[in-house]
């Protein structure tokens, strides 16, 4: 055990949910501080420079490491132990929502522009510029690994007992958000980012995984709320306290699962198209 679940002894709410409750472990919320921090600390170096940096560049990173901290240390993170809409939620925001906003902020750009040439800088340009370069790093943004995980982050652990075993305490819970996050920025990074890259696909490429991407939600969403009984023991007794129905919220999941996300996939094809316009001009 890394931690001990203290769960909300009020019914679920939209307000209740945002609440503070600090969780056991605040694993995400303080790798988000530390990110902030970071950036900001690397953006005054290049400023002090005298290089422009974008303000969209800078409010995308921090609105990013904001949400990642909320969405992972109010009390909407105590409900999603027991309760299936909460944890979507935190599924979908961590895989879908962070992501581009972290991705935009060209954080990789940011890295190569602020790190001194000298000193422990050196290594730290060496690390960063090996790690580019190496095999592993393009098979990890290769949408032939990208999209076969993405997929099992949704159908691979929610209609089989990998999420029941996963998700029965504090240590397989933190484990699934950083997953849910680490794939999510997998999948995005070729799509919007504007730093170095191990493999650049071309825009054909990237508009293949875009198209792949944006269905999984809405299937994965009607399966769920079409399912007549809890799919998942973890989500089956909620505490008689909080008056949950287990399927209803259930199929409340399964509706975020199929809306949530088809704003930010919509916002995202249009940047894509932009850009992929953009190139095509230049």
């Amino acid at each position: 055990m890394f931690g001990e679940v203290t769960l909300p002894k009020e019914p679920p709410s939209v307000l209740a949910m945002f609440d503070w409750l600090p969780p056991a472990v605040p694993l995400l919320p303080a790798v988000a501080m530390c990110l902030s921090v970071w950036y900001l600390l690397a953006l005054r170096r290049v400023r002090s420079h005298g290089r422009h940096w974008s303000w969209i560049r800078t409010t995308s990173f921090l609105s990013g490491c904001a949400v990642l901290a909320a969405v992972t240390g109010l009390a909407v993170d105590s409900y999603g132990y027991r309760l299936f809409s909460a944890f979507m939620f935190q599924h979908l925001t961590l895989s879908i929502l962070v992501p581009p906003l972290l991705v935009l902020g060209a954080p990789g750009r940011l890295l190569l522009r602020s790190t001194p040439h000298r000193g422990i800088g050196r290594y730290v340009l060496i690390a960063a510029l090996a790690g580019l370069r190496c095999r592993a790093s393009r098979l990890l943004v290769h949408h032939g690994f990208t999209i076969p995980v993405f997929l099992l982050s949704y159908y691979g652990l929610y209609l089989s007992d990998l999420f029941d075993a996963a998700a029965s305490g504090v240590g397989g819970h933190l484990l699934l958000q950083v997953f849910f996050l680490i794939s999510g920025v997998l999948f995005i990074l070729p799509i919007l980012s504007i730093g170095p890259l191990p493999v650049r696909q071309s825009n054909l490429g990237r508009f293949f995984d875009i198209f792949v991407e944006m269905p999984l939600h809405v299937f994965i969403g009607v399966i769920l709320m079409m399912a007549p009984r809890a799919l998942t023991t973890t989500f089956s007794r909620p505490p008689p306290e909080w008056n949950v129905d287990p399927v209803a919220d259930q199929a409340v999941a399964g509706a975020l699962a199929w809306s949530y996300g088809e704003p930010i996939a919509l916002a995202t094809v249009l940047l894509f198209a932009v850009r992929w316009r953009r190139d095509e001009q230049s």
